[in-house]
């Protein structure tokens, strides 16, 4: 499953990124949370890649993309989507983000709408704020010797208890990324979470939308996801049964729900 590629930024960051899928069908964007890889897709790669020419990365900062120093911005992080694109030759594309990935996409459907065909936004936000929180959380990520407790934190804000008492390889496979991320990279996209505040601008977005929320989401609550949805003109609205990881946690509703938005044809007042 590695067979990555790469290409470099404007501001000189290597980012890393893979194809599935063959090269004639529509091209899938796909975002990861933050403390992942492009690998939390693994799972629905099979069946995402038999409608779509499915491209996905790992944002700066994490997986084997590269870790510049200092604050990232949500600017520069829609930036890096757009520069892939065009470095691929992608004019649109669909878009999917979980997460970090699905603050990304907001931003990409605000501020690049003619490079979006349909936007899924996954068990996301448009502000988790107040920032001191965020400055804490940073100083203390990269104050930490490694990256154990942080992913410990984690994996309890992802999965329920009996996931996680289970254990298994899924969960093991997202320790494993977490431990491997560098708390620098770490530290600097929580600086873009940080900053960011989407919750006005979202009403922006032209884009044909699909909110996916987590019921019992702690991360990004499902009350996040309703106002997202009520903000985004005509978007619509799935909660699951989950927790924040829900193309993990449920699978099959998930993609269900991603293929069958996917695949609504274009509409009026959408494409105005």
């Amino acid at each position: 499953m590695q067979n990555l590629s790469s290409f470099t930024t404007g501001d000189g960051v290597r980012i890393a990124y893979r194809y599935d899928g063959d090269s004639a069908l529509p091209v899938l964007v796909l975002s990861n949370s933050i403390g992942t890889t492009l690998h939390m897709w693994d799972d629905q790669i099979p069946a995402l890649s038999r409608a779509f020419r499915v491209l996905r990365y790992d944002t700066r900062g994490h997986g084997a993309s590269g870790v510049p120093q200092g604050p990232y911005s949500l600017d520069r992080l829609g930036r890096d989507v757009i520069e892939l694109m065009d470095g691929l030759g992608i004019g649109r594309a669909h878009f999917l983000g979980l997460s970090l990935g699905g603050i990304i996409g907001q931003w990409l459907g605000v501020h690049a709408p003619d490079r979006i065909d349909r936007l899924v936004l996954a068990n996301t936000s448009g502000y988790l704020g107040p920032a001191p929180q965020w400055d804490e959380r940073i100083a203390a990520t990269l104050q930490a010797p490694d990256m154990t407790d942080t992913a410990a934190t984690f994996l309890c804000n992802w999965f329920p208890a009996s996931m996680l008492e289970a254990g298994g390889p899924v969960i093991e496979a997202f320790r494993a990324m977490l431990l491997a991320t560098d708390r620098k990279g770490l530290a600097g996209a929580f600086a873009a979470v940080r900053d960011m505040d989407l919750r006005r601008t979202a009403a922006l977005i032209n884009r044909p939308t699909l909110v996916i929320a987590g019921r019992d989401d702690t991360v990004t609550a499902a009350s996040h996801g309703e106002r997202i949805a009520a903000t985004v003109p005509g978007a619509e609205l799935l909660v699951l049964p989950a927790v924040h990881l829900s193309n993990i946690e449920r699978p099959a509703e998930f993609l269900d729900a991603v293929l069958t938005f996917l695949a609504q044809p274009e509409t009026v007042s959408a494409a105005a």
